[in-house]
C-alpha cells in the first residue's frame, strides 16, 4: 500500500510539470485533482514540499506581486524531480493500482507509456475483480442476517466496483486499440 506522503508526492510532482505553482495553487489543484472524499490540508502539503525541497525535487523561488506586495514562494520542479516522477510513473506494482494511488497515476496517464498503462489498468482491474468476489460471498451470506438499509449499501457497493470493472475494461481495450473507451471516440483504423 502506498503511503499518502508518497501519493503526494506524485501528485504535486505531476502537476508542477505543468509549470511552477505558489502553495495555494497546488492545494486547490491537488483537492480537485482528489476528489471530494479527500481533502488535503496544509498540514499535510507542507511537510510533503519542505522534504522535497530537502531532497533537492524541487526548487523554490521567492516572487512579489504589485498588488499584495507580500512575498510568495513559487515551487518549481528540478532535474531529480522529473527523474523522480518518471521513475514513479514507471511503477506497475500493487502500489499502483490501490485505491489511494491509482486516481493520481490515472490522472498523469497521457505522459505514461502505453504498456505501462496497460498493466497498471489491468493490476487495478483484477484487484477489484478479488474485492467483487469478496463483497458479492459477503452479501450471499449477511443477506439474511442484515437489516434492508445494510443490505443496500452492500448492494451499491457491489454495482460500483462491477462499474468500475466495466469502465476498466473499456480503457484496456481502447488501449489495445480494439474500440473506443467512450461512444463519442472516433473508430482507430
Amino acid at each position: 500500500m502506498a503511503r499518502r506522503g508518497d501519493t503526494i508526492e506524485l501528485a504535486v510532482l505531476g502537476l508542477l510539470h505543468e509549470g511552477p505553482m505558489h502553495g495555494y495553487e497546488l492545494r486547490k489543484r491537488l483537492n480537485l485533482m482528489l476528489g471530494w472524499g479527500r481533502v488535503l490540508s496544509y498540514g499535510s502539503l507542507y511537510p510533503a514540499l519542505k522534504k522535497m525541497l530537502r531532497t533537492g525535487l524541487l526548487s523554490e523561488v521567492t516572487t512579489t506581486t504589485a498588488v499584495t506586495r507580500r512575498p510568495r514562494i513559487v515551487y518549481e520542479v528540478t532535474e531529480a524531480g522529473h527523474a523522480e516522477f518518471e521513475r514513479l510513473m514507471s511503477e506497475v506494482g500493487p502500489s499502483a493500482w490501490e485505491d489511494d494511488n491509482f486516481d493520481i497515476r490515472f490522472a498523469f496517464f497521457g505522459r505514461t507509456d502505453m504498456e505501462i498503462r496497460l498493466r497498471v489498468l489491468e493490476g487495478r482491474r483484477t484487484r477489484l475483480q478479488e474485492r467483487l468476489t469478496r463483497v458479492q460471498a459477503e452479501l450471499e451470506r449477511t443477506q439474511e442476517e442484515v437489516n434492508r438499509y445494510a443490505a443496500e449499501l452492500q448492494r451499491h457497493g457491489v454495482e460500483s466496483v462491477e462499474r468500475e470493472v466495466r469502465w476498466l475494461s473499456d480503457l484496456i481495450q481502447a488501449e489495445r486499440g480494439e474500440r473506443p473507451a467512450s461512444p463519442e471516440a472516433p473508430a482507430q483504423s
